[in-house]
């Protein structure tokens, strides 16, 4: 009996010891992303197709002399682009993994549930009903929106609307993870027609100015996009991460984590709306961004498993990543012209998405 008990406690103290291997692992492998990020972000900064050098750059953002081009270039023009970027593209992730967590699908994500096509419906009905799409020139960039902040609010609402309406239909429903998305793909398939409708009424103009909203630009934001993007990003991953546990209980099972004491119900209504509010407002300020709420949570899913404690923010640098990369690509893969980034992150996502599929996935 003796040596029954002194094998178990030597293993138990084995188990401890892995854990707690494994999970400095993790730590690693954040720190390691967040170096990553930072240094993609220094690169961004310094691209463009002003001939910036990285000791001007530099000078720039810690001595900066008032009125120089550079102060305008970097201050005004490359860092609240970069900074919208981290933070939609963290927030755009998170709400990825939030979503596939509470409705235990891999395949949910803001694009999936419909809430950037009721945002584009929106910006559709804009442009049309408030004329905020017009035409100045004959270059690459012709087309532009000349009431930004009526077509962001419309976005905004739009979205909202179509997340009130699929949680409202899902708690009728009991709000079980199948009608959720049943929801969401019904009213994704909605807004579209709507959109398609809206387009098919318009004039030239009009229908130019729709789709360039749709193209997905980080350089529409300035400083207050940035900060109320930043707030709203910043407290919905403080709220994620203060129900990490909520999450991983979920991950095991709706009758497992019952029986650790989650309610469920409240647990998926809250995530789902958090998530949906910070990808309402960054669809509604830069338009659409596909694949990075898909793809960050799934990388990060194969890498670090399904522990939200690591997941979480692991999922928000990877997406922060993902998209800083996919827009200095976009602005200097043929420059002076700028990709619309969304293509971009499509060009990328989709083959990665094809990979995963065909490697298979695996719950950890």
């Amino acid at each position: 009996m003796a040596d029954e008990i002194s094998r178990a406690s030597h293993q138990a103290g084995l188990s401890v010891e892995a854990f707690q291997r494994q999970s400095a692992q993790k730590r690693w492998i954040l720190i390691g992303l967040l170096a990553l990020t930072f240094c993609l972000a220094i690169i961004a900064i310094n691209a463009g197709a002003a001939n910036t050098h990285p000791l001007q750059v530099l000078q720039a953002l810690f001595q900066p002399q008032t009125g120089t081009s550079d102060i305008i270039i970097v201050w005004n023009i490359r860092l609240p682009r970069v900074i919208a970027g981290i933070v939609a593209g963290a927030g755009l992730a998170v709400a990825g993994c939030v979503m596939q967590t509470c409705l235990r699908n891999p395949l949910a994500s803001p694009s999936t549930l419909g809430i950037s096509h009721a945002a584009a419906f929106g910006a559709n009905l804009a442009i049309v009903f408030f004329g905020a799409g017009t035409i100045h020139s004959n270059t690459h960039d012709a087309v532009f929106i000349n009431n930004p902040y009526t077509v962001t609010l419309s976005a905004f609402t739009f979205s909202m609307i179509a997340t009130a309406l699929i949680l409202l239909l899902a708690q009728l429903r009991g709000f079980s993870p199948e009608s959720v998305v049943l929801a969401g793909v019904a009213f994704g398939s909605l807004f579209s027609a709507g959109s398609t409708l809206v387009q098919y009424f318009a004039e030239d103009v009009q229908v130019a100015a729709m789709v360039f909203w749709t193209f997905g630009d980080l350089g529409r934001v300035s400083w207050p996009e940035v900060a109320i993007l930043s707030v709203l990003t910043l407290a919905a991953l403080v709220y994620f991460l203060l129900h990490r546990w909520d999450y991983n209980a979920l991950d095991s099972g709706e009758d497992t984590a019952k029986s650790l004491g989650v309610h469920v119900n409240h647990v998926r209504f809250g995530g789902m709306l958090a998530a949906s509010l910070i990808t309402a407002v960054a669809v509604s300020f830069m338009g659409i961004i596909g694949f990075i709420g898909l793809i960050g949570p799934q990388i990060m899913r194969r890498v670090l498993g399904a522990d939200h404690r690591f997941l979480i923010p692991a999922s928000a640098v990877t997406g922060a990543a993902l998209l800083l990369f996919s827009d200095t690509l976009a602005r200097t893969m043929i420059s002076p012209v700028v990709l619309p980034v969304g293509a971009i992150t499509s060009f990328f996502g989709a083959p990665l998405f094809l990979f995963l599929l065909a490697k298979g996935y695996s719950r950890r």
